[in-house]
């Protein structure tokens, strides 16, 4: 599961919750509008549990920006919005 970044809009900081039901590779990346990869938060087995991502937009320029992950082959995916 993958939740709604909070706060959102942000700035310069956010945390991305998410969820796993068993123990899973996950990826987690952010992107800028035109797809470009520009951070990545989590590339990393994880255990069954809740977690939190948090991205530091500091040097990043205020737009919308999407986060991706990948568990087990199944994309999740949301927008959020940097203002500064």
């Amino acid at each position: 599961n993958l939740e709604q970044n909070y706060p959102n809009p942000f700035n310069p900081v956010t945390k991305i919750k998410y969820s796993l039901a068993k123990s899973s590779f996950v990826t987690m990346k952010i992107y800028d509008i035109p797809g470009n990869e520009i951070a990545v938060l989590v590339n990393e087995t994880k255990s069954a549990g809740e977690y939190y991502a948090e991205w530091n937009a500091e040097g990043f320029p205020s737009g919308v920006y999407f986060y991706r992950m990948i568990v087990d082959g199944q994309m999740f995916q949301k927008k959020m919005v940097l203002i500064k």
